[in-house]
């Protein structure tokens, strides 16, 4: 089972370089969302989140709202997500496709929310992301089943379907946005996955 993390701290920043730091500015950017203001549409506007409102363009909140979360909840599940399930992709990727991966993923992602999107949407989170790695699970697992063993590859399954169940039966999810980063990381791995080398198991 590769989804089982048995490294110690220090292990686990020298293995996942990149992983720590994605999980580091998630922290740092809500800490910075409590100092200046907590979770209001106006505060997590200003710091990046990505919205239908046209006086709030910008490109770069297609990235900047991948760091940030609105309540306690929101980003502890994701930062587990990050902690448990992003490593395997690291190590096979190496670490600057891996950032790269990470980066395009939840940036098309949440292209494709806002352009989805009724009016008035307003999206925050790094889950674009995450489910942009659980769409290169998902083609490995159609594709490339000798990368993970039988435990693994169910796991995958039972996410993919609990996490999609629930993103559209709860409310103010943005089910658009994960739709998105998984099928962007469905396409960008089989674009990127013949010039891997590594398995991981």
């Amino acid at each position: 089972m590769i989804f089982v993390r048995y490294e110690s701290w220090r292990q686990y920043l020298r293995l996942y370089p990149v992983n720590s730091v994605i999980i580091a500015a998630c922290i740092a950017m809500f800490v910075v969302e409590l100092i200046g203001g907590g979770f209001t549409n106006g505060n997590l506007l200003r710091l990046g989140a990505i919205t239908t409102y046209e006086e709030y363009d910008g490109f770069w909140r297609y990235a900047a709202a991948l760091f940030l979360h609105g309540s306690w909840p929101h980003i502890i599940f994701n930062l587990f997500a990050i902690f448990v399930f992003a490593p395997p992709l690291e190590r096979m990727f190496g670490h600057v496709r891996y950032a790269l991966f990470y980066l395009v993923t939840g940036v098309l992602g949440n292209v494709i929310a806002v352009w989805a999107a009724t009016e008035g949407m307003i999206g925050i989170g790094a889950s674009t992301a995450i489910y942009g790695l659980y769409g290169a699970y998902l083609y490995i697992c159609l594709f490339e089943r000798h990368k993970l063993d039988p435990g693994s590859r169910t796991t995958v399954y039972g996410i993919l379907a609990t996490g999609l169940i629930y993103s559209f039966i709860v409310p103010n999810v943005g089910y658009w946005a994960h739709i998105g980063g998984l099928v962007i990381g469905f396409a960008l791995y089989k674009l990127l996955g013949p010039k891997l080398e590594r398995s991981y198991r």
